[in-house]
């Protein structure tokens, strides 16, 4: 298998059996981290399994968007909606460790495992539930979405320029920072479990979650009452700062302290500006930074994207060029990170994903799996489970498990 092999040493959730319930992106984004960090992950699926595996680009009769966030993980395909199917999870979280499921508040309970069974099934279980709003206040029944997550948690309002609409983020990121958080929130569950002997509930909101990285822009607000305006690539903060013209293209610069600013200047030949009557405060240099973008901008734009970036980043200023996924995936550095990785799909042939952004140099992530089929492991989990052959090749009869072939 392609990417980080294992070292001998046993990885972080090596030994934890996650039973997952999740779909779509949040929640199997949560259990992607933990497939990746050694633990077992039983994907729930129905007959039908998670929409994402007819979503994206198919290749090679393969969702590439499901192989991208399944990877490391085990499918069983189960009818919740059955009596037989209800028991057979009953059974795997009686053997699990962690269980994470992104249905709506409350829903789990409405299927026979609320709060109060979960903790008759398995007192040592870690559950975790991603949603949209969070579990108490008015919005709790509301069905969410990245684009409304993004929206109604503030993200959107200062996204854009000021004299646009607000823009969301291209990419899912309420979705991904739920399941991050999600992540995070159950291993941290687990070693309290380790202190303390037993387990408890863990929750991530897309909501909430988007909230929290808000930053400095909800600080600013917090200290001043005064609403963050949309400042496109402009810092909120600090000026100058942003997207500036060379030769043959944009360079993003972020001098963000004076120390950094007086290299910056230095390095372009306005290090005069600094001196200034105009310049000499970030005060100033903010209520002018139009008129001060259009001086650097002029002094830039005479030498080339690629000098001013050698020279820049000489100098120490941070800076790079605005790159495309194409561009992303080709540069040095990237490639040097191993932040591609080729996994061998069986029968699918080779699918391209990204690797693996947190580096533990003595236990590694690895990909130890391919994304399943749907129902690739339902006969042999449920095996490992206590069921005889009889009792699988029943279930299976009644269309409560489907077991791939």
């Amino acid at each position: 298998m392609s990417g980080n092999s294992a070292t001998e040493a046993r990885r972080p959730l090596d030994g934890i059996r996650v039973v997952d319930l999740t779909r779509v992106l949040s929640g199997p984004f949560c259990t992607m981290l933990l497939g990746d960090m050694g633990a077992e992950v039983i994907k729930i699926e129905s007959d039908r399994g998670d929409p994402i595996r007819e979503q994206g680009t198919v290749r090679d009769g393969f969702s590439w968007y499901f192989a991208a966030f399944n990877r490391n993980k085990q499918s069983v395909a189960l009818d919740l909606y059955s009596a037989e199917g209800k028991a057979v999870l009953e059974r795997l979280i009686a053997s699990a460790d962690v269980l994470v499921e992104n249905f709506r508040p409350g829903i789990l309970a409405k299927m026979g495992f609320g709060p109060e069974r979960l903790a008759a099934i398995n007192p040592r279980l870690v559950s975790c539930n991603i949603n949209g709003y969070g579990s108490v206040g008015p919005y709790v029944d509301r069905p969410a979405f990245d684009f409304i997550a993004q929206a109604m948690s503030g993200l959107m309002s200062v996204n854009g320029p000021a004299d646009q609409e607000p823009m969301r983020s291209g990419q899912p990121i309420t979705d991904l920072i739920a399941g991050l958080y999600g992540a995070f929130g159950i291993v941290n569950a687990l070693r309290a479990r380790d202190l303390n002997g037993a387990g408890q509930h863990v929750e991530s909101a897309m909501v909430n979650g988007s909230i929290s990285m808000m930053a400095f822009l909800a600080s600013e607000y917090f200290a001043t009452g005064r609403l963050p305006e949309r400042t496109g690539n402009d810092h909120p903060l600090v000026a100058p700062y942003g997207l500036y013209k060379a030769l043959d293209g944009e360079v993003a610069v972020a001098p963000s302290n004076d120390v950094i600013l007086r290299r910056f200047l230095t390095t372009i030949g306005l290090e005069e500006l600094m001196a200034g009557p105009h310049y000499d405060t970030n005060e100033k240099r903010f209520a002018l930074r139009h008129q001060l973008n259009a001086l650097i901008n002029e002094r830039m734009r005479s030498v080339s994207q690629a000098e001013w970036i050698a020279r820049l980043n000489s100098a120490g200023v941070p800076c790079g060029r605005v790159q495309n996924l194409a561009e992303v995936f080709a540069d040095p550095q990237v490639v040097a990170q191993e932040m591609a990785i080729d996994v061998e799909q069986p029968g699918h042939g080779t699918i391209r994903m990204v690797g693996f952004p947190v580096k533990l140099d003595k236990t590694p992530c690895a990909v130890t799996r391919a994304a399943p089929e749907l129902g690739q492991h339902t006969r042999e989990i449920l095996a490992s489970s206590g069921y005889s052959d009889a009792e699988i090749a029943a279930l299976a009869a009644q269309g409560v498990i489907v077991c791939a072939p």
